[in-house]
């Protein structure tokens, strides 16, 4: 079956209650587990880009947008506490090594690598020692790149699963460039999912199941015109629901390939065919 991911992210916009209505979406959809973002603000940013300007609910540099998108322990605490309440898993992508210690606290059963982490060695060892079974996207990545990244988890023995992924928020369609799945699995023998960043469309992780995704990670939002660069990329409720109940049918849809007479066709082959 394929494993479904909501990505909740930043799109909590650094509320709590947020966080739970859209946990609590995930959850009466059909989603497998909820994945948040984690960043050491300073860290992450340079000075210069943190004190740049910037209009936002927070304050009018970027140093306090990014940091009113964060969430710390006190928050990351009630998240863990309230998804073993709901009954769905949660993990994280973290953004830099002090973020990805931070997430260890919570004993996740999983790891994630975000596009924009796949180049730093550094990094993927540190989430390598884990051992954790961990999804890599590959978004803004050469081969090589990717390469060298499996290596790592390779040589630590971590498991892992490739996501294909084209990093544009929103994505345009004619970049999906889905067959990436199948060039990804030949190439590295492992399974592949895939991460989404179109619109409201969510045809791109149907075909991506049909393909064979062993993993779908979509953006999720209670109402696209919020506040933040995400929610455009994001599905409200309703195109959740409907992805996840057409990503289930593809398996059956698919079949075994078996060529049959279905019990259904009897009355209706009594009914159209003469008898000669």
């Amino acid at each position: 079956m394929v494993f479904i991911i909501a990505e909740i992210g930043i799109n909590h916009n650094g509320d709590i209650e947020i966080a739970k209505k859209l946990i609590d979406m995930a959850k009466r959809t059909g989603c497998d587990a909820v994945k948040f973002q984690k960043r050491t603000v300073e860290k992450v940013y340079s000075k210069e880009v943190l004190d740049s300007p910037r209009e936002s609910p927070w304050g009018t540099t970027t140093r306090e947008q990014k940091l009113g998108l964060e969430f710390n322990k006190k928050e990351y605490d009630i998240i863990n506490d309230y998804c073993k309440q709901v009954g769905i898993e949660w993990f994280g992508s973290a953004w830099d090594i002090d973020s990805q210690i931070f997430l260890r606290q919570y004993n996740l059963k999983y790891n994630k690598v975000a596009s924009a982490m796949l180049t730093d060695i550094d990094f993927l060892k540190t989430v390598a020692e884990e051992k954790k079974y961990t999804f890599i996207s590959t978004g803004m990545s050469t081969m090589d790149q990717i390469h060298k990244a499996v290596e790592v988890f390779r040589q630590y023995d971590c498991p892992f699963e490739l996501m294909h992924s084209t990093s544009t928020y929103p994505m345009k369609l004619e970049e999906a460039n889905i067959r990436c799945i199948e060039t990804l699995r030949k190439e590295f023998n492992c399974k592949v999912g895939y991460s989404g960043h179109e619109d409201s469309a969510y045809i791109v992780c149907v075909i991506a199941a049909a393909l064979g995704a062993t993993s779908i990670e979509r953006h999720i939002t209670l109402s696209r015109s919020m506040y933040g660069s995400d929610h455009a990329a994001s599905l409200e409720e309703p195109g959740l629901a409907r992805m996840v109940r057409d990503v289930r049918h593809v398996k059956d849809i698919f079949g075994d390939g078996v060529k049959r007479v279905w019990d259904s066709e009897i009355p209706v082959m009594k009914k159209l065919r003469r008898v000669l």
